[in-house]
């Protein structure tokens, strides 16, 4: 049975909010995957509701495209605590975290979820952007380090 690399991570130790490269996956015929842990909330201490990590994801998935390229996917962690994003191509830890912080910064300020209609999402009753912001605005509050274990958040002009 192969190992789940998050099922590895001790989450007793990891300080969120923060940025972390799980893993990469080089094809043979040279593409590069790699799959970052965008961890909100610390783990087993808090949790996004449902209608936040809802909103959140189709914020998340509109606005860091403003910031990255290359993104594939960007998914709610069944825990709620984060997301998992998928990109192409080799990106810094801290570049993810300050696209990161830019976007949730215009989560706190923004007036409109995208595609909350029934023919654009499967559950469109089940948003709160008011809940979005709030933990928008908590996770810039605290600052997004790149470093799972040592909370220091990244600074960016």
């Amino acid at each position: 049975m192969a190992e789940v690399e998050s099922f590895l991570l001790d989450h007793t130790k990891v300080r969120a909010p923060y940025v972390r490269l799980s893993g990469s996956e080089q094809h043979e015929n040279g593409g590069l995957l790699q799959k970052y842990d965008l961890r909100l909330l610390q783990p087993n201490e808090d949790a996004l509701p449902t209608s936040a990590v809802h909103t959140l994801e189709h914020l998340l998935a509109t606005y860091m495209r403003d910031e990255l390229t290359g993104i594939i996917d960007i998914s709610p962690m069944g825990c709620r605590t984060g997301f998992y994003m998928i990109i192409w191509n080799e990106h810094a830890p801290k570049d993810i975290a300050i696209a990161l912080t830019k976007v949730l910064q215009k989560v706190v300020t923004t007036e409109h979820i995208p595609a909350v209609s029934a023919l654009e999402c499967g559950n469109y009753r089940d948003h709160s952007l008011f809940s979005a912001q709030q933990y928008a605005k908590q996770v810039v509050d605290a600052g997004i380090s790149d470093d799972a274990f040592n909370h220091v958040p990244v600074k960016y002009n």
